[in-house]
């Protein structure tokens, strides 16, 4: 991969951006033009959202678990500094896949400071991720260790390690709307991943995600795959923690072959694009 010209987040600081937007080309039309500006305000009022949730306390138990964690260590990290606050979504915020896990876990994210970063869950995402193309290296050990995305964006169904690895309703409501205004505002977004039904569902409560009226909603399967309204597509796999991967539910084969098949839904969104393109040039750029 070459290095990164998008911007991420929370590589080094969640609330420092890195780059620019692209400086505009004469040569393009004016929907063109009007597209781009559309999808950098749209990637601005992202990165003030994650700047806003790494400051969250609106849920009291979240807020007291995740303080006593940073400050009484397990003894394998007691000379490790911990971030200690809610974790923000990170990658590419112009990407077109969205993964979608649970939450941070207390000794993982919750001290390094990037989602699936530091325990053996994010061991398996970040290498299956980096096989299927979408990660610049396989590990993700901590936020300087320059990993980047590449049209793939991570998020949580909630940003603040729980007690029990258990979200309690009302907590899962507080981070709810963070987790909407990235459905909404990732400028390219195709396809999802969802890492267990808790996150399964998270997607198809989202009105623009439900079926039509009279459809039942799709249960959830490893390998399932569903095709949403609004041509965005929906795969469910099952979540890498340890207690699917060391029993054998999830194999590394299992997991690989989620994010393969979403290499190929979105090489058949481009090609699909590139097809109409040919003859609508004015909307090439996007």
């Amino acid at each position: 991969m070459n290095a990164p010209t998008n911007r991420q987040t929370s590589i080094q600081d969640p609330r420092k951006r890195t780059d620019s937007a692209p400086s505009p080309d004469p040569t393009q039309s004016a929907s063109t033009v009007e597209l781009q500006a559309r999808e950098e305000a749209s990637i601005s009022a992202l990165h003030d959202m994650l700047e806003t949730m790494t400051h969250c306390r609106k849920c009291p138990r979240l807020v007291a678990w995740r303080d006593t964690v940073a400050e009484v260590k397990v003894k394998r990290f007691a000379s490790e500094p911990y971030w200690g606050r809610p974790v923000p979504s990170f990658g590419d915020l112009r990407a077109r896949l969205l993964v979608l896990g649970l939450a941070p876990a207390a000794h993982g994210g919750n001290r390094t400071g990037r989602v699936f970063t530091g325990d053996r869950s994010g061991d398996w995402l970040y290498r299956a991720l980096h096989k299927a193309g979408f990660a610049s290296q396989s590990e993700s050990v901590s936020l300087s260790d320059g990993l980047y995305l590449k049209d793939c964006y991570i998020t949580a169904v909630a940003h603040c390690a729980p007690p029990e690895n258990k979200l309690l309703p009302s907590e899962v409501a507080h981070c709810h709307p963070y987790l909407q205004q990235e459905f909404e505002q990732l400028p390219r977004l195709k396809v999802m991943i969802a890492l267990g039904k808790i996150a399964w569902d998270a997607i198809l409560r989202e009105p623009q995600f439900a079926m039509p009226k009279g459809t039942p909603k799709p249960k959830f399967g490893h390998g399932l795959v569903v095709d949403l309204p609004a041509g965005h597509t929906l795969i469910g796999s099952y979540h890498p923690s340890q207690q699917n991967t060391f029993t054998g539910k999830l194999t590394e084969p299992m997991f690989d072959a989620v994010f393969t098949l979403a290499r190929k839904v979105l090489a058949a969104e481009t090609q699909t694009f590139r097809s109409d393109s040919h003859t609508t040039p004015e909307t090439e750029c996007c």
